[in-house]
């Protein structure tokens, strides 16, 4: 069973293109699948099996976007093995998707983000907050960025979102500015370490940065302003404040990369939460 889970983790990614990430939790949930079971058959997995394995998990209280990916990564893998013959039948044919419990994104105020920007950043630190924010990049796409992916002189970043779809983001003058700082320092961390890389984010140790490095600095930017965010939180804060300022909701989810504007909707949301906010906070 094991292998199969290989050759339908190799079909994701040369025919639909997946990222490594989105690859590897794929084979964890699936993988975690195969360790409940006691049997090495795939065809003799029935849907009391499935129904089993994700009441489990709720009962070790898995949190339930967590369920709802797992329940997600077994339909398509049995959807796909039936359809190319290597099941009899498909056991999750009638599994249904949970819903996803709707919850408003954390989001950082325009004070607060000017604030984490004063902060005596470096160069290299600039640069992250501002891809991150003024871009709205997700840390994945951040990570991977390589210098021929930024156009200083249009002003524009060139990345590779979820299912490697591209898109081109502009960009600001304060983005541009800071890049034109670092880059010359980026050059130098090339010829000290006698680096072969296009990547554009070299930490001053010559390693390439990480998501977890990416966390790491969001999660110290957080404590300046007593909050605790992530990478996402100054995506989430760069839709919010386009829409906040009379963007278009459909260049908001172009700029995003969501393939789907019921995504993007959720942003109006938070928007009109805020501004009831501030109503009762003048009028109470």
């Amino acid at each position: 069973m094991y292998q199969t889970i290989g050759e339908y983790l190799e079909y994701l990614e040369l025919e639909k293109g997946l990222s490594q990430n989105t690859l590897d939790a794929y084979r964890r949930d699936l993988e975690d699948f195969c360790d409940s079971l006691d049997i090495n058959d795939i065809n003799l997995i029935d849907r009391l099996m499935i129904n089993s394995y994700v009441r489990k998990l709720r009962e070790n209280k898995y949190a339930p976007t967590s369920v709802i990916r797992k329940v997600a990564s077994l339909r398509g893998f049995f959807k796909w093995a039936f359809a190319s013959g290597i099941l009899e039948k498909n056991p999750a044919s009638t599994l249904e998707q949970p819903k996803v419990p709707q919850r408003l994104p954390k989001v950082v105020t325009v004070k607060e983000i000017e604030e984490m920007l004063n902060n005596h950043l470096s160069p290299f630190q600039h640069v992250i907050m501002e891809l991150l924010y003024s871009c709205g990049l997700r840390v994945s796409e951040l990570v991977n960025l390589k210098t021929n992916d930024i156009d200083l002189a249009s002003k524009y970043v060139r990345c590779f979102g979820k299912g490697s779809k591209e898109r081109i983001i502009p960009m600001g003058e304060t983005a541009k500015q800071v890049l034109k700082e670092y880059l010359p320092e980026r050059d130098l961390l090339i010829k000290k370490y006698n680096l072969n890389t296009k990547r554009l984010l070299i930490l001053q140790n010559g390693r390439l940065i990480t998501r977890q490095d990416v966390y790491t600095f969001i999660h110290a930017q957080g404590k300046l302003i007593n909050k605790n965010i992530s990478p996402h939180t100054l995506r989430h804060s760069f839709a919010t404040h386009l829409l906040e300022n009379g963007a278009d909701l459909r260049i908001v989810q172009e700029l995003l990369g969501h393939s789907d504007v019921s995504t993007t909707q959720l942003y109006t949301h938070i928007s009109k939460k805020r501004l009831k906010e501030v109503y009762f906070s003048i009028n109470s």
